[in-house]
């Protein structure tokens, strides 16, 4: 993908290596339709990241700390949403939509990132909260903390990377589907969405360099991740032995 966005194409299919050119890399977004679904897809992505990982984080929350009923099923049917196949996922929140007369177009799109990437959050953040010591936050209660600054404080500082992870997960996700989307977008085109239709006429150089820097941000994040993750075990080990 990255050498051919270097490639010096003058056809419509940019599978035969014709020499070397930067100018794609000068005008990514010389396709204003491709810049229009570019622009879609991030935006989506993001909203649907920040509510799926709200709403994610409060649910793996709640099923860590309490035992309540329907606590089984609720995993049950997290788990279900993730071996489900996306066709089936699809074809049910159309008819959701469709039912309940809500327009097909981003809003859907919006609507459907966060209802299949809520269980891949809620899994990931439980497993962080596996081995956390609750008596933190009944020593910040017992010192006149409230419930939210307990949470801000404590709760949240520790769970972070968990929280963090699962937002970039739940982003990739959101970012990269096609199939879902496909069902619920209506007229609204995505970048999945227009590259595929793209296919069949060819796909522009440009489509290769706007993947390379989506791979590029992508393995920043994780780095920086990384080494974000590393400097505050490193933090942790000298606040221990202090």
């Amino acid at each position: 993908m990255t050498v051919y966005g270097f490639n010096d194409t003058h056809g419509r299919l940019n599978i035969v290596w014709s020499g070397f050119t930067l100018k794609w890399f000068t005008d990514p977004f010389g396709v204003t339709a491709l810049t229009s679904a570019v622009k879609t897809s991030l935006l989506s992505a993001t909203i649907g990241a920040v509510i799926s990982t709200v709403l994610g984080t409060l649910i793996a929350l709640a099923s860590h700390r309490y035992r309540f009923r329907g606590r089984s099923l609720l995993d049950a049917v997290m788990v279900m949403n993730i071996a489900a196949s996306e066709v089936v996922m699809g074809a049910a929140l159309l008819t959701l939509f469709l039912t309940a007369n809500v327009p097909l177009g981003f809003l859907t799109i919006v609507l459907a990132q966060v209802m299949f990437s809520i269980p891949f959050v809620a899994i990931t953040v439980r497993a962080r909260l596996v081995g956390f010591d609750n008596a933190l936050e009944e020593a910040a209660q017992d010192l006149g903390a409230t419930p939210f600054s307990t949470f801000m404080l404590v709760t949240l500082p520790i769970i972070f990377p968990g929280v963090l992870a699962a937002a970039l997960l739940a982003f990739a996700l959101c970012l990269d589907d096609y199939v879902i989307t496909s069902f619920v977008s209506g007229q609204t085109q995505t970048f999945p969405l227009w590259v595929y239709g793209a296919t069949r006429l060819g796909v522009p150089p440009q489509v290769n360099v706007i993947g390379t820097f989506i791979f590029l941000a992508g393995a920043l994040l994780s780095v920086g991740f990384s080494l974000m993750r590393g400097w505050r075990n490193r933090q942790l080990a000298r606040e221990s032995a202090v």
